[in-house]
């Protein structure tokens, strides 16, 4: 027979309360039916009764939960997830004891008034990545905030005055035959492999702002085929979806990069778009610049995902399939 124990929790603000239970107690009710424990709540006051061990968890996670909201971060299922497989795999913070701190910096503020701040430790490290080094590569699934983040950093770089301009290239893999019945210039053709960083530019910068910038080439958005034979100077660059580059490709973009330049490549090896028998860019480059000074290489895993819960699972799910389809061939 278990010991039971029961902790009471006060959270003294009221605005904090709402932003812990969540709508219609949605947080807490998500908590719960994912632990063994009660939890009862009764205005700002909650009441955790169940096995001692249970309890110690939730009782940490409601107290790292509380921090975070004080400082700021909207306490969504995702946020709670993250937390709690902290707390359950007792992961170190590097450089800071506390989670809240880790992850209560403010990196940006878009223009509706929207904080950004890292919202894991892998994102946080890929952060403080960009901050270091001149180049940065952040390999990882979808949802783990690589090239969002990665225009973020672009941006607040461009404002400091740390840099001149933006590129953000990604490569239109079926910029070929394909795309050929299509109407208008190449430009137009490849539009479509390039939304994804308009979206993050209007998200971040705004619809206006953006579009001025692109009107003045302050910030220039192009199919990785644009830059051959370029130099680039003073430019915050970005690769995105470079598991879909070939080596030879990763080569001809690492060595476009000029003085005063950052670069940031992303993609996720796992989901590699090229013909068979094509080598990827990304895998590739791995082995080739290990440990080179000057150049980081951060990967973000499932854990990191921002998205809906679900897609944590979806990846481990594919992961675990692979595993099999491997094992057995």
């Amino acid at each position: 027979m278990p010991d039971i124990c029961e902790v009471k929790i006060t959270v003294n603000n009221n605005g904090e309360a709402a932003n812990l239970f969540g709508k219609q107690d949605e947080n807490l009710k998500f908590i719960e039916s994912n632990s063994s424990a009660r939890i009862i709540a009764r205005g700002n006051d909650l009441t955790i009764t169940g096995d001692c061990q249970e309890v110690k968890v939730l009782s940490e996670l409601f107290n790292q939960l509380i921090k975070l909201s004080k400082s700021g971060t909207n306490i969504n299922i995702a946020t709670i997830n993250y937390t709690w497989n902290l707390i359950r795999h007792q992961k170190d913070i590097p450089g800071n004891k506390d989670l809240a701190q880790a992850l209560g910096e403010v990196i940006y503020v878009t223009p509706r008034g929207k904080q950004i701040r890292p919202k894991t430790l892998g994102q946080l490290r890929y952060i403080e990545a960009m901050r270091r080094y001149d180049i940065v590569f952040g390999v990882g699934p979808a949802g783990t905030g690589k090239t969002y983040l990665a225009v973020v950093m672009a941006v607040n770089a461009l404002r400091s005055r740390s840099v001149e301009r933006i590129i953000l290239a990604r490569p239109a893999v079926e910029a070929g035959e394909k795309l050929g019945f299509l109407p208008g210039d190449l430009q137009e053709k490849v539009n479509p492999y390039l939304r994804p960083l308009y979206d993050g530019l209007y998200d971040v910068l705004g619809l206006e702002t953006a579009q001025k910038y692109m009107s003045k080439n302050i910030i220039e958005v192009a199919p990785l085929a644009y830059m051959r034979g370029r130099t680039l100077d003073n430019a915050f660059i970005i690769l995105d979806e470079a598991q879909n580059t070939t080596s030879e490709q990763m080569k001809m973009f690492l060595t476009r990069m000029g003085f005063g330049s950052k670069a940031v490549i992303t993609g996720d090896i796992t989901q590699v778009d090229l013909p068979r028998n094509t080598a990827s860019g990304l895998v590739e480059v791995q082995r080739v610049l290990s440990g080179i000074k000057g150049i980081a290489i951060e990967y973000l895993t499932e854990n990191d995902v921002v998205r809906h819960p679900l897609v944590q699972e979806i990846i481990k799910a594919y992961e675990r399939s692979d595993q099999m389809c491997h094992g057995s061939g």
